[in-house]
């Protein structure tokens, strides 16, 4: 098997278009694992781990550009502040061995239904760059995901780095495994408030062909929160509004029976997850504004 190890960026960009074959592998997470179990066999690998460019991360116009090769453990310790939902969903990647290997550009590339990076991602209406030797464009993160482990990505690209923006209320991010630590979801929900815009966001693991925003939910909630004033108030959303937002979140998606759990479970549990983020959510945005008046 060929190794390829680039150590610009415009080299692994040269060295993907002259062999649109070679498999990215930087911390190995998702590769080593599929490549053990004989369920991948690429022609070669190309190894991303020597290029500086991909391991830095930036902060523009309240917005992260989080290069795809930062690790699950440096979003845990240096961003938890400004992407506190993404930093969530870290924490619960695996063993800290895991964490400091595995990147959040590999979990995109590898675009599982149940990528633990991909909901706060989707809540955040996160853009993921790409690039090849033909030019770079930016994929929201929504459109990205186009089947089970397929994405947008064509032969001749590579993933630069994910745009996330700042937080700029409360996120949240849940998960149901089959054990507690170190297992892949059953199924996960994130959740992002935005006071200012007044807006909700939502994404849904594992539960779906896809990862994907429970998009009626998101409308609801934020129509229900300015209906009753809650925005300006922050007064608790009613219980019946919090009860139907987790209906829509669960009927936002399409899972399926598997060995971690039924399609009925799954269900259930987003229904639940949806309440339980929501409420933190908000006790979060009373107890800021709080400080803030004290």
């Amino acid at each position: 098997m060929e190794m390829v190890q680039p150590t610009t960026w415009a080299d692994a960009l040269a060295a993907k278009a002259a062999d649109p074959e070679l498999l990215p592998i930087a911390g190995g997470t998702d590769v080593m694992v599929e490549m053990n179990f004989d369920r991948r066999r690429p022609t070669g690998l190309l190894d991303l781990t020597r290029v500086d460019e991909l391991r830095i991360w930036s902060v523009d116009s309240g917005t992260v550009a989080l290069g795809a090769g930062v690790t699950y453990a440096e979003v845990i310790a240096d961003l938890g502040q400004l992407l506190p939902g993404l930093a969530m969903a870290s924490r619960t990647v695996g063993s800290p061995q895991i964490r400091n290997r595995g990147t959040v550009g590999g979990n995109l590339g590898s675009a599982s239904p149940a990528g633990d990076a991909h909901p706060p991602l989707l809540a955040s209406r996160a853009v993921v760059e790409v690039a090849s030797v033909r030019g770079s464009r930016r994929i929201p993160v929504h459109e990205f995901f186009t089947g089970v482990k397929r994405s947008a990505l064509e032969p001749d690209e590579l993933i630069r780095a994910v745009h996330v923006p700042a937080a700029t209320g409360p996120e949240q991010f849940s998960k149901i495994g089959t054990r507690n630590a170190m297992v892949i979801a059953v199924t996960s929900f994130a959740l992002a408030l935005d006071p200012s815009e007044r807006r909700v966001g939502t994404g849904v693991g594992s539960a779906a062909p896809t990862p994907r925003r429970a998009l009626e939910a998101e409308e609801y909630l934020a129509d229900a929160l300015e209906t009753a004033g809650c925005w300006e108030s922050r007064e608790h959303p009613a219980t019946s509004v919090v009860r139907r937002f987790g209906e829509l979140v669960a009927e936002a998606a399409s899972p399926i029976d598997d060995v971690r759990g039924t399609a009925d479970y799954r269900r259930h549990a987003l229904a639940v997850m949806a309440r339980r983020t929501l409420t933190w959510a908000w006790d979060e945005l009373r107890d800021d504004d709080q400080e803030v008046a004290g």
